[in-house]
């Protein structure tokens, strides 16, 4: 019986030690150095990163730097000397974290940039929204919403911006104001909120507002600054549909507002075919494996992918949310990730 015992002892063992591999081995770790986690878009990345590339075998550890470039350089430092599969940043400044980039690729670890593009230096991959693209398709919808009110595409728009020292928000206000152009009738006036702070936005729509009354429409970049643009209005006495709203990255307060009736438009900036991507090419870019230009289909979002000076990059597109299609669940910003599984690109 001992002998019995031993024997089907060993065969499970070694069933076992056949298995374990194939089930549970990982790839690696990822590290991902988020800027900060004040927003929902920030937090929502860190979630869709880590759901898609566990999917694809990678352990994911996220540092937050709080906005604080100082912090996020330390943080870099700090990572290069573990030697990780491989980095993914977020940069809270592009321009300061060029070195921090270089000496991680000179140590052979690869660096991957997601949602804010850095074009001063190579990396070996980029993931971001096309946001010229999302400018344009706010300029598409506030010809719309003028054009409902006048008659015609004429008015006055408050654009709120965000940092300027963010291509995001640089890159949205060029697709806006070229497309915008074509509608001489229509004035712009343009204000960035520093450091993407709320109440930076909110104090710019209150005292826009006491400065220019016949504001048609306010077109903040990021969802955060509506919330803080529609508690001025409201404190100034307006209620919901006095004055048009759109903003541009589809987080969930967002399409609250949508939901009561404050926001006419919201942008989806998309979080999750963003972070999907990152998880399709992250064998080619740990394995060191060219990337090849072309289109691909990112949770069925039509993308592409070019050869830049810095390095392979996909742009995917955005998508106009309304309160006819606010509740469709594929829009991030209703916090239901797709049931589906991403696959490595081969």
């Amino acid at each position: 019986m001992k002998k019995i015992l031993l024997a089907v002892f060993g065969i499970l063992a070694l069933a076992f030690a056949t298995l374990t591999p194939a089930f549970a081995q990982s790839k690696g770790t990822v590290y991902y150095l988020v800027p900060t986690l004040l927003d929902e878009f920030q937090t929502g990345s860190v979630s869709a990163l880590e759901m898609f590339l566990k999917q694809v075998g990678y352990e994911m550890k996220t540092l937050n730097a709080d906005n604080k470039t100082d912090a996020q350089q330390s943080q870099m430092n700090d990572v290069i000397a573990l030697k990780p599969s491989a980095i993914i940043l977020a940069a809270v400044d592009f321009n300061a974290l060029k070195p921090s980039i270089e000496a991680a690729r000179a140590a052979g670890i690869p660096v991957v940039e997601f949602d804010r593009q850095i074009t001063a230096t190579p990396s070996d991959f980029t993931s971001v929204a096309g946001t010229v693209e999302i400018g344009q398709i706010a300029a598409d919808q506030a010809e719309k919403l003028l054009k409902a009110k006048h008659g015609s595409v004429k008015g006055k728009i408050l654009q709120v911006l965000g940092d300027p020292g963010d291509p995001y928000t640089l890159d949205i206000q060029k697709g806006f104001e070229e497309k915008m152009k074509a509608f001489p009738d229509v004035k712009i006036i343009s204000v960035p909120a520093m450091q993407w702070g709320a109440d930076a936005a909110g104090t710019i729509v209150n005292d826009q507002m006491l400065a220019n009354p016949d504001i048609d429409l306010i077109f903040s970049h990021a969802a955060h600054l509506s919330v803080a643009a529609v508690a001025s209005l409201e404190a100034a006495g307006k209620k919901p549909g006095d004055v048009m709203l759109m903003s541009s990255n589809g987080a969930p307060v967002g399409l609250d507002l949508i939901r009561k009736g404050w926001l006419n438009v919201e942008v989806e900036q998309p979080l999750y075919a963003q972070a999907a991507a990152v998880a399709m090419f992250m064998d080619k870019v740990v394995n060191k494996q060219e990337i090849k230009p072309g289109e691909y289909d990112v949770l069925g979002l039509k993308s592409t992918v070019t050869i830049e000076a810095w390095g392979p990059n996909i742009k995917i597109p955005g998508a106009a949310i309304t309160k006819e299609n606010v509740d469709n669940p594929a829009f991030w910003g209703n916090l239901k990730p797709p049931s589906g599984t991403v696959k490595p690109v081969e």
